[in-house]
């Protein structure tokens, strides 16, 4: 885990043979982070959690002047990226349903005339977005912990918070 931290802060310092070391070391956790945000998509859903963990990498690299803390902190941001990838994602789907490309339908396909499970990631992050103009952190802690599958001491750590006060957070008390 300290091999994390150390690459993070080299490629950060520009040096891209870092990158190059720490892809391999993070791309099981990232798409182990994937498919649990995978797992509450509908069934056909076109990204799939290689595409996701992908376009998550693509927007890392699109990062300047990102200093990292430590494994959480990236872990933290990347979390957050995929949160935005399939919420934009599923933003598309449903401007696309309300008149985007008109097609032909049969009868048969009722079944993607079915609520799909992208307006309920659009609600759970309107949710988010509400809860972090009231309480910022509290809404750090939930997708941390739910989207990023961070521990209590990991999110602790990102947030400089004690993991009693991540506790509270996350029990939103």
């Amino acid at each position: 885990m300290g091999d994390v931290t150390v690459l993070l802060k080299a490629w950060a310092g520009g040096d891209a043979a870092a990158l190059d070391q720490l892809v391999p070391v993070v791309h099981g956790q990232l798409r182990r982070m994937a498919r649990r945000y995978m797992r509450h998509e509908a069934q056909g859903h076109t990204l799939q959690p290689t595409a996701l963990v992908n376009e998550a990498y693509l927007r890392l690299l699109g990062a300047d002047n990102v200093s990292w803390q430590d494994r959480a902190h990236f872990f933290a941001v990347s979390a957050q990226m995929m949160r935005r990838i399939l919420v934009d994602a599923a933003r598309a789907r449903g401007a696309e349903k309300r008149g985007g490309e008109f097609a032909k339908v049969q009868l048969d396909e009722l079944v993607d005339a079915l609520p799909s499970r992208g307006t309920e990631l659009i609600a759970l992050d309107d949710a988010l977005t509400a809860l972090a103009a009231f309480d910022e952190r509290k809404a750090r802690v939930v997708e941390m912990k739910f989207f990023g599958g961070l521990s209590v001491d990991e999110t602790a750590a990102v947030l400089k918070i004690s993991p009693r006060s991540v506790m509270r957070d996350w029990n939103l008390e």
